[in-house]
């Protein structure tokens, strides 16, 4: 029986691992195929996480965090794991082919951004369009922006854009927001803003970056061409927590409840980053969360023994 078993592989699950590993518990970590390093290897530059003042590609910090988790100890494991339950003495996650039993597991699988569908918006992802204000607002100073959305998310992003765009487009399908009341008078009465009713995103259009799109009239059909520098999606994000649907208490949205120590509801189950992080959705937040996480599966394990 392993140690510990990390379930997930961006910057939660790699900053879990370097500290399990550490802590000489020998870490095994899922990675998963397509997911392998999370929301970061869809990023270009990241200029907000401490220690690179010129910044840092988002793959090239995931790659410099597997190789300090694999100095460590840690055995990354390139499969999806699709299976989770209790066992004596501990729990078994399969991936693949391959079933691991450990004393103590983290969860990091992250949640995954809504898209669109548009066979577009794929290719220029990092390259014009977006799924963070935050991360990205920064490299739209005067420049006009489309966010797509109508809840809490869209508004946040929106008034957030205005600070460094020289004019924000929010884009709708309906006629009404769902956001609350407060954050619709903002973003209505916001001088920098302009809502386009009834309308999606047709296409994304560009060479080797965003140029403009095409807008469609949900209730005419009508196409018009609108010139943009970005597209954001805040249309909301997708936990990735179905293998522990109805083993693990998650909240109303799919989301794992933890407490303050990143604990679960199961003893020696924890989680870490996106998947449990429903406000801030940071790299650093996510990577202090994993630091959390293995400290807490580290002391569960030392007890246990």
């Amino acid at each position: 029986m392993e140690n510990v078993v990390i379930v997930g592989s961006g910057i939660s699950g790699l900053t879990a691992a370097i500290y399990a590993a550490r802590a000489n518990l020998e870490p095994i970590v899922l990675t998963g195929v397509a997911e392998n390093g999370g929301q970061l290897m869809l990023t270009t530059e990241v200029e907000n996480f401490p220690g690179f003042p010129d910044g840092v590609q988002g793959p090239d910090l995931i790659m410099k965090l597997q190789d300090q988790a694999k100095k460590f100890g840690a055995k990354l494991v390139q499969e999806d794991a699709t299976g989770f339950e209790q066992v004596d003495g501990g729990y078994k996650v399969t991936a693949g082919d391959s079933t691991f039993e450990a004393k103590s597991i983290i969860i990091s699988t992250g949640a995954s951004a809504r898209w669109l569908g548009l066979e577009s918006e794929q290719k220029f992802k990092g390259r014009g369009v977006s799924t963070c204000a935050t991360c990205d607002a920064y490299f739209y100073k005067d420049k006009e922006v489309i966010v797509v959305g109508g809840g809490d998310s869209m508004a946040e992003e929106g008034l957030f854009l205005t600070k460094f765009a020289s004019k924000v487009i929010v884009v709708h399908r309906r006629d009404e927001f769902r956001a609350s009341k407060i954050m619709q008078d903002r973003v209505m009465n916001h001088e920098k803003i302009e809502v386009v009713w009834d309308t999606e995103i047709d296409e994304i259009l560009g060479e080797q970056t965003v140029n403009a799109v095409k807008l469609k009239n949900v209730k005419t059909g009508e196409i018009t061409e609108k010139k943009i520098d970005g597209v954001f999606l805040a249309i909301g994000h997708i936990p990735n927590t179905k293998i522990f649907d109805g083993k693990i208490d998650l909240d109303e949205q799919g989301y794992v409840k933890t407490d303050r120590r990143m604990r679960t509801n199961l003893p020696g189950v924890f989680a870490c980053g996106d998947v449990q992080d429903t406000i801030y959705k940071q790299a650093v937040t996510a990577a202090g969360s994993g630091c959390q996480a293995a400290i807490e599966a580290e002391k569960f394990v030392e007890n246990i023994e």
